[in-house]
């Protein structure tokens, strides 16, 4: 029997109610009275804590940190806290936020590469161990209330379906609470919303100013103010991921509009004077190097006049976004401090999950990033020019430009994905705990790591790591505290060593100095050579980082022991944490045979109304390949209108409706106007029942060819049309397939969603393999 004295026992999740029980007899009266057991609660004088961490944004982006974005709430933060400029990512967004929830590397999280790409090896299959649990779960289990809002990205891209299993979701792992998005992006005018396990479109009857930052920090606000209202003594913990600064780059427009003019000298001259405003704020030493910019990389001078005002717009719109998103998350801290409660919360504000975003390959920025990045569109600049307004807006995904983002990322070499390098991994943090920390404004220049954040909160809560968690054994941590550097500016540094692996992107950080490789693709390169031994074919370099902050000084030559030394720490570290084997492919993974699939060599699907976001991973393929779509439906008298199958959307899908009783059906390549087709019979149906079909008759050849489609209403053929080009590799990082609606955005603009079917709806069939007459 447990005794009150060991109770609760912290380091054994979850822990069992406590009650001592006395005399119990056959009669009420002839028994002791009982207390009511005695549930867990959090540690007495446990702060809140709220976790933020925005997306895309390297370390010269805010102003905090020399950038020329505005960020007051990032700002205001700083001023009662502290600032930290060695603080290191992994590189890129799922891996650093696996690291982030669960303290360990995010290869020891299965977590080696974006859930997209996953591989069958034990540090990149993106199954989370049972054995690695989150800080969600911990603090659930502690007696905290606990919520996940915003960005996601930790399930494997296979269940993300409302189908489930919900094991590997936020409220599988622990968090009572999820509002946000599953995927690596959102498009912020007509996100794929999930609250809990349940798909809502939060945008409906919102289509004017709906936009998502400010969904979440509504969601967030009643979230944070119905715990305080119920149990003003039980702490909470938030954890606040919104998308942003991810492509798209979308903000309101008036938002777009205060950055008008700002950015007109371009990016060559900003990373300059984010260098000189750096040192002016004393976030790096007077001494720091500003590392020159690669050859490979679009100089501003370069670009035509027009193309000029193109990207200083893209530029506008990246500023907006996150200047937007402050104002939102300020409005989340306003709450706390409306509610008394900002004394005691502990606010981790991280900028940045990686360096920004240099993924455009043409350094001219690009209008979408699923058909650019995965799908190899190549934006036409006339396009651009003409369509210069919708640059922030809902019919672009635009990214901005390369130069922009080694800009962002000033002074460091390289952006994210390459790990290997600062402006990968280095971005800035300010940590709030105005109880606690004394040192307003202070600067902290230990080398601090993703994986630091949880044993930090473990340790301002006063809660131990559990050896145990629901009957798992646990992985020991990989973070250290950062408590201690909280008091003393001077604090001996806690985490010597820490290994950086993205792509083949490989660096080792031990006691001072940091031995990494150089890059063999550039940042904006997803498919191109690959290397069978990246560790010894790919060129080391050495930097001593407690000498050289920016690492801008290669000292290989100079000691090669020392690199060698290092590079043994590398592969001892690698064998370690699940890192083996190197791979250097990236798109090359994103091929959807290679992850498993729900039942796997099928090729008949059939879908009911009410069926909805079916994610790409799970829908029927069909790209590169013919297919059939038929519908059984019931036209009532008076006609019917409305989506019977779509899949995508605005930026790449196809579509199967009744447009004004006429069965048709579109498909998008990609957004541009030459890219939309669609076929439409000339009558609209009669009433009765109907099987409504088209049949794509795929060309063949390579990936993204055209074909014929063929629409047919009771077995006769009432249109046929070409279709050019297809999507080849990905239709959509975030939409989906729907039946009997259209959620997201429309394939064409004939339409409006949710376009919901007004007549009777039966079933679906969509057959990858038909036999054509």
């Amino acid at each position: 029997m447990t005794e009150r004295a060991s109770w609760p026992d912290r380091t054994r999740l979850p822990i069992e109610p406590f009650q001592e029980v006395g005399r119990v007899e056959r009669t009420v009266a002839g028994s002791d009275p009982i207390e009511w057991p005695v549930e867990v609660s959090a540690p007495t004088g446990a702060p809140n804590v709220l976790v933020v961490m925005t997306d895309d944004v390297g370390f010269g982006a805010s102003e905090v940190f020399g950038g020329p974005i505005p960020t007051p709430t990032y700002a205001r933060l700083a001023e009662r806290g502290l600032r930290f400029n060695r603080f290191h990512t992994t590189a890129l967004c799922s891996p650093s936020r696996a690291a982030l929830i669960t303290g360990r590397n995010h290869h020891v999280a299965s977590t080696g590469i974006i859930m997209e790409f996953s591989t069958p090896f034990p540090g990149y299959h993106s199954i989370v161990s049972r054995s690695v649990g989150t800080i969600g779960e911990i603090l659930t289990q502690n007696g905290y209330g606990t919520a996940w809002f915003g960005k996601n990205h930790n399930v494997p891209d296979w269940l993300t379906t409302p189908a489930g299993p919900f094991t590997l979701w936020p409220t599988g792992l622990g968090f009572e609470y999820f509002y946000g998005f599953l995927g690596a992006d959102a498009h912020q005018f007509r996100p794929a919303v999930f609250e809990g396990t349940k798909p809502i479109d939060p945008y409906l009857g919102r289509e004017d100013d709906y936009h998502l930052d400010a969904d979440l920090a509504d969601h967030a606000v009643t979230w944070i103010r119905t715990q305080k209202a119920v149990d003003p003594e039980k702490p909470f913990f938030a954890y606040y991921t919104p998308g942003t600064a991810h492509a798209p780059h979308h903000a309101p427009k008036e938002w777009i509009e205060k950055f008008s003019g700002q950015f007109d000298h371009g990016w060559d001259e900003q990373r300059v004077r984010t260098f000189e405003r750096q040192k002016e704020l004393g976030v790096i030493p007077q001494d720091a190097v500003l590392n020159p910019t690669p050859d490979h990389y679009r100089r501003w001078d370069d670009l035509s006049e027009d193309m000029q005002r193109v990207c200083a717009r893209q530029m506008e719109c990246y500023a907006a976004a996150l200047a937007h998103c402050d104002h939102q998350i300020g409005r989340v801290i306003d709450a706390i401090e409306e509610l008394g409660e900002l004394e005691n919360t502990l606010i981790i504000y991280i900028q940045g999950d990686n360096g920004s975003s240099a993924e455009d390959p043409t350094g001219h920025g690009l209008t979408s990033e699923i058909g650019v990045l995965a799908n190899g569109l190549v934006d036409d600049e006339s396009f651009m020019v003409e369509n210069i307004e919708e640059f922030g807006g809902r019919w672009f995904q635009n990214h901005f430009s390369h130069g922009w983002a080694h800009a962002m990322n000033s002074p460091y070499q390289w952006d994210k994905k390459i790990a290997s390098h600062l402006g990968g991994s280095r971005t800035s943090m300010v940590v709030s705990w105005p109880a606690h920390i004394r040192d307003d404004g202070g600067l902290r220049s230990q080398f601090t790591h993703i994986t630091d954040i949880v044993p930090t909160i473990l340790d301002a809560a006063g809660i131990p790591m559990p050896e145990v968690i629901n009957g798992f054994e646990q992985v020991p941590l990989n973070g250290a505290s950062l408590m201690p550097a909280f008091d003393d500016p001077q604090s001996p540094e806690a985490h010597t060593t820490q290994y950086f692996e993205v792509i083949a992107n490989q660096g080792i950080y031990h006691e001072g100095w940091m031995a990494n490789t150089a890059p063999k693709r550039l940042p904006w390169v997803g498919m191109g050579e690959t290397t069978p031994d990246p560790f010894d074919e790919y060129e080391w370099e050495l930097y001593h980082l407690d000498e050289d902050f920016t690492q801008s000084r290669n000292l290989a030559a100079e000691h090669p022991d020392k690199l060698e030394e290092l590079r043994r720490v590398f592969l001892d570290e690698a064998r370690k944490n699940q890192v083996l084997p190197l791979d250097d492919r990236y798109i090359e993974r994103l091929r959807p045979e290679n992850r498993p699939q729900h039942g796997g060599g099928r090729t008949v699907y059939t879908y009911y109304p009410g069926t909805s976001r079916i994610t790409e991973g799970l829908a029927p393929n069909m790209k590169n390949t013919s297919y059939r779509v038929s519908a059984s439906i019931t036209v009532p008298d008076g006609g019917a209108e409305g989506m019977l199958m779509t899949q995508g959307g605005w930026f790449g899908g196809n579509a199967l409706y009744l447009l004004d009783g006429r069965p048709t059906f579109s498909y998008a390549r990609s957004h541009y106007p030459n890219h939309k087709f669609t076929v439409a019979g000339d009558e609209p149906l009669t009433a009765g029942e109907h099987e409504v079909v088209v049949d794509f008759h795929y060309d063949g050849g390579a990936p993204g060819s055209g074909g014929e489609a063929v629409v047919k209403v009771d077995g006769a053929v009432v249109a046929r049309g070409r279709v050019e080009q297809t999507v080849p590799v990905r239709i959509s990082a975030d939409e989906t397939l729907d039946i009997g609606e259209d959620s997201g955005t429309p394939v064409v603009r004939d339409y409006e969603v949710p376009f919901r079917f007004t007549g009777g709806l039966r079933k679906v069939v969509i057959d990858t393999a038909p036999v054509f007459d």
